[in-house]
């Protein structure tokens, strides 16, 4: 396949990321956060875990594409090398949403 489609324009946003993916006392986010806490990720350091996905989209081929009902879900699987000098897998997953040509993150969980 070939790289997301857009990805150098891909929405992030801060709030899913500090709120969700890496904080600490969300529900289900919690259980991410400890995972991606042992890369040297958190809340307080959420802007270099971005740039690292944003890296990864535009360096990684899409795996797999879905539809969805908000439509083309996005599947990219690649390596994180995080603060703490330690690489780990993920899978990460976007959504251009039908209308939209910008791909916006959805989630991303331990790979491999």
């Amino acid at each position: 396949m070939a790289i997301l489609p857009n990805a150098e324009n891909a929405i992030v946003d801060a709030q899913k990321l500090r709120g969700y993916v890496l904080s600490t006392a969300h529900p289900a986010g919690r259980f991410k956060a400890a995972f991606f806490a042992r890369f040297g990720y958190s809340d307080g350091n959420w802007e270099d875990f971005e740039r690292d996905l944003r890296g990864l989209i535009l360096s990684t081929d899409v795996i797999r594409v879905e539809e969805s009902r908000y439509g083309q879900k996005f599947v990219v699987e690649g390596s994180l090398t995080g603060p703490s000098g330690v690489t780990v897998q993920v899978v990460s997953v976007w959504v251009i949403v039908r209308g939209e040509t910008v791909p916006r993150f959805v989630t991303v969980y331990p790979g491999g």
